[in-house]
């Protein structure tokens, strides 16, 4: 597999984390990708196909230039269908960029086309046209001249700072923005594409990923996240993952994709239920 992220160019930055690419399909054949509290853009030149699988596998067939929206829960996909594709990893608040609040891509993938019509199709063509080292540039390009002006309210991202802490609460944060908790919730939903309550939920759980592989002991990953006790915190990973925290910690040795988990055979490749 090869897998190369970078910055996007000077004018993406405020609201593009990183473009993407990958070639060649890795070794095992599943992969999960896991809550992010982020947006994401895909094109597939492999096939001009995406096939997403649920919690039962059943797929979900989608035209090969997509949108994955914020997801509250982790789903599936085959690695041997994703051998070559492009991406743009937008940041917390960014995807209005796409000319669509992320609100209404919550939980759901998008074809392209809904957003931009014929340009998706064509967009695709070109990139499948170009070399490989210019491809993301293509990408870079079609999106600036397509970008839409929806724009995380500043409040919006004043929460956001926030409720990236240890122990944020919601209520705390609509006081200090002034705002009722109903308020607050509608415009974080819009912006970002999910509740503040879940954002800060999955924000604790990607924090506690990078503690976890830094050896410390489950205990202590628990408290510096956030987590009341080790408990908690496996009861908040089985039910963004669908797996137990050990499971997780060997996927991740598996150099993948950020936000994916490589799922081999020695892993228990089975969805846990939120108590």
């Amino acid at each position: 597999m090869r897998y190369v992220a970078r910055p996007p160019c000077a004018p993406l930055r405020d609201v593009v984390e990183h473009v993407w690419s990958l070639r060649d399909a890795p070794g095992h054949a599943h992969e999960r990708i896991v809550p992010s509290g982020t947006v994401e853009l895909v094109i597939n030149l492999a096939e001009d196909e995406f096939r997403i699988y649920d919690a039962s596998k059943r797929a979900r067939r989608l035209p090969g230039a997509i949108v994955s929206g914020c997801y509250r829960a982790a789903f599936d996909i085959d690695t041997r269908e994703h051998a070559s594709i492009v991406g743009v990893h937008f940041k917390p608040g960014g995807a209005g960029a796409l000319g669509i609040p992320a609100g209404e891509l919550a939980d759901s993938h998008v074809s392209l086309d809904a957003l931009w019509g014929r340009a998706a199709g064509e967009l695709r063509e070109r990139v499948l046209a170009a070399s490989p080292g210019d491809r993301l540039a293509l990408v870079e390009r079609a999106l600036l001249a397509r970008r839409g002006s929806y724009e995380e309210r500043p409040a919006v991202a004043a929460a956001r700072a926030v409720l990236e802490r240890p122990g944020a609460a919601v209520g705390d944060v609509a006081r200090m923005l002034q705002l009722s908790r109903r308020r607050l919730i509608e415009l974080f939903h819009a912006d970002v594409g999910m509740t503040p309550k879940r954002y800060a939920r999955v924000h604790r759980f990607q924090r506690s990923l990078g503690l976890a592989a830094s050896g410390r002991s489950w205990a202590r990953v628990a408290l510096e996240s956030g987590y009341y006790d080790q408990a908690h915190l496996c009861r908040e990973w089985a039910e963004l993952t669908g797996l137990t925290p050990h499971a997780v910690t060997g996927a991740r040795k598996i150099r993948v994709k950020d936000h994916h988990l490589a799922l081999v055979t020695s892993i228990q490749d089975k969805r846990a239920h939120a108590g």
